[in-house]
């Protein structure tokens, strides 16, 4: 069982397609996989085609109350193996309603070990800050995939993020590893995208994924229709190259 969360306090590089996808990719070759949703956007949540707004409980209930993981999450119904724990707006006034509470770092943690034993991978997908929801998710992972836009400033605010993938390990996770690096809307003909690249390669060596995530219109316009890109146009770049990610993040698990 792994536990990862895909996070970077920069918005719009692409994390929430990569979770929607990673995910279902996974789902799809057979890995239960669990899907938690802690950014108050609720796009990975709107992304798999839940309507949050017909939503009974979220991850708000979770990390606000007693409720348990096991009564938010829900199975989709687009991808068979794809467990969901959905987020809303509420969400984003958790942050203060967790403040006064004793170990709050570890709200997070505590809710999945009564439920992990039951799926092979779980993802949480975080919002991009540095708040109290992104820092129960570090504390809660092995790992942690970082998505880096090939454009011009690329590595602006990477080193404040290592520089918390640290913190955390050295106080509250010792275990915290950073998963790897996906490079996305990657566009190979132009010299940007492929000097970026290699700047990135230059700074994480071997922990870049050796594909990169195509810049594709059919791959921003899926989420809109609540469907992972395999759903709404499996032959497109995007699809291949989440396809593909897939494949090389199964085979870095083996090693």
């Amino acid at each position: 069982m792994k536990k990862v969360c895909i996070f970077n306090q920069k918005g719009g590089v692409g994390k929430t397609t990569t979770n929607i996808n990673l995910c279902a990719y996974l789902a799809m070759e057979g890995y239960r996989v669990l899907t938690i949703d802690i950014d108050p956007q609720g796009n990975t949540t709107s992304g798999l085609g839940l309507d949050k707004r017909n939503l009974e409980m979220s991850m708000y209930d979770v990390l606000t109350s007693d409720a348990s993981l096991k009564e938010v999450i829900l199975k989709s119904e687009l991808v068979k193996n794809l467990d969901i724990a959905p987020s809303t707006m509420e969400l984003a006034g958790a942050e203060v309603e967790m403040i006064g509470k004793e170990n709050r770092e570890l709200i997070l943690t505590n809710k999945i070990k009564e439920i992990e034993n039951e799926y092979d991978f779980i993802f949480i997908d975080c919002p991009p800050s540095l708040g109290v929801l992104t820092i129960n998710a570090l504390t809660s992972v092995e790992s942690v995939l970082i998505p880096i836009q090939c454009e011009f400033y690329a590595l602006e605010g990477v080193g404040q993020l290592i520089n918390t993938v640290k913190l955390v390990k050295k106080s509250l996770n010792k275990d915290l590893e950073i998963e790897g690096v996906v490079m996305t809307m990657y566009d190979y003909r132009t010299n940007l995208s492929n000097e970026v690249f290699e700047e990135v390669k230059n700074f994480f060596g071997e922990k870049v994924f050796r594909t990169a995530i195509s810049r594709n219109i059919r791959l921003a316009e899926a989420p809109s229709f609540g469907l992972p890109i395999m759903l709404y146009d499996e032959k497109c770049k995007g699809a291949e190259s989440y396809k593909s990610l897939t494949k090389e993040f199964l085979s870095r698990q083996s090693k």
